[in-house]
């Protein structure tokens, strides 16, 4: 069973921070955690817990999980843990004011977050005195801009055109070429050109500015998206925000479109806001982009095995010259003792 991700949760009186853990869809606390929550001792805690578990009231198979937990002797031990039905059914009984108070948290907040992944403090989003506002836009923009959110957001757009077909050769293509347009109004190149120009094997993580996992891989090295600077990423964010809120007005207000027609809307979208317009397929095709950044990344990653083999060797060459130095300064300590 995964260790899941850990939830702040504040009491109101401020006397208790606790973490509790998110996994399977629910949260977990341990005894110690909830008696610390609840303001009672944890014997009183236990007691109602086995009340709970011998009248049947909850099953302990589904409310019992064993996690790893490093106590403060900083080892590690498998600790049982009880989910969030457990600790309301322990809330109703101890019947404390904290009870209460996290009852009314967990059937709001907590909800919400474990349903959504997300929870927004709508009252304190709208006060000025908490500039957070814009942040949380940018932040919106860079999920909506994502491929997958594009991509499904697109085609939701198409399918609503009079003469949408998705084995068509325009409904296929149509998705790469906005992709093509948007790129170029912000980067000035097609996908396939800003990764011919932009993918650089003696470069520090080969020209990339974002990529997946800890180091760069040669699925990364592909997409065009990943070379982009920070100011061209929100700009394209805000580009993709905009013109998916154009498609999507035009639809609310059942404006019949054709497939073809959609560039259209695009174009004047990027017209409209002085952007470049893309007029070709660009100077390169995405097959040959692909084999020219795997290419270099080929050359990339023999150099980068490289520097590791020499680092490595310096690093025992290191450890070797101190166990010298170490062996030599005790047989001085053992001459002066002799």
């Amino acid at each position: 069973m995964s260790n899941g991700e850990l939830i702040l949760y504040t009491t109101e009186d401020g006397a208790a921070n606790i973490q509790l853990r998110a996994a399977d869809g629910t949260v977990w606390l341990t005894l110690n955690q909830i008696a610390d929550l609840f303001g009672r001792d944890k014997s009183v805690i236990s007691r109602h817990i086995k009340a709970i578990l011998d009248d049947g009231e909850l099953a302990q198979q589904s409310v019992v999980a064993r996690y790893a937990t490093t106590a403060a002797d900083s080892k590690t031990y498998q600790v049982d843990h009880y989910s969030l039905e457990m600790i309301l059914a322990v809330g109703y009984r101890v019947r404390s004011e904290r009870g209460v108070q996290f009852r009314r948290w967990a059937t709001t907040a907590l909800k919400e977050y474990l349903i959504k992944g997300f929870v927004m403090n709508d009252e304190r989003l709208k006060d000025p005195a908490w500039d957070y506002f814009d942040e949380l836009l940018e932040r919106i923009r860079d999920i909506r801009a994502s491929e997958a959110r594009f991509y499904q957001k697109v085609r939701e757009i198409l399918a609503l055109s009079e003469d949408y077909d998705p084995k068509s050769h325009i409904a296929q293509e149509f998705y790469a070429t906005i992709q093509n347009k948007m790129l170029h109004a912000v980067a000035g190149g097609t996908a396939a050109e800003l990764i011919k120009l932009r993918a650089n094997p003696n470069q520090p993580n080969m020209g990339l500015t974002s990529w997946k996992g800890e180091r760069v891989r040669k699925s990364d090295v592909a997409t065009a998206k990943n070379y982009l600077g920070e100011s061209e990423i929100k700009e394209l964010n805000l580009i993709v925000t905009m013109f998916l809120d154009t498609a999507e007005l035009r639809t609310r207000r059942r404006q019949t479109m054709k497939l073809a027609e959609w560039e259209g809307v695009l174009d004047g979208f990027l017209r409209s806001n002085e952007l470049p317009i893309l007029r070709n397929a660009g100077s390169i095709s995405a097959a040959r982009a692909e084999q020219i950044a795997f290419e270099r990344y080929e050359v990339f990653d023999a150099k980068r095995k490289e520097a590791e083999r020499l680092l490595a060797d310096q690093t025992g060459d290191l450890a070797e010259l101190e166990q010298v130095a170490e062996a030599s300064k005790a047989l001085k300590k053992r001459g002066r003792h002799a």
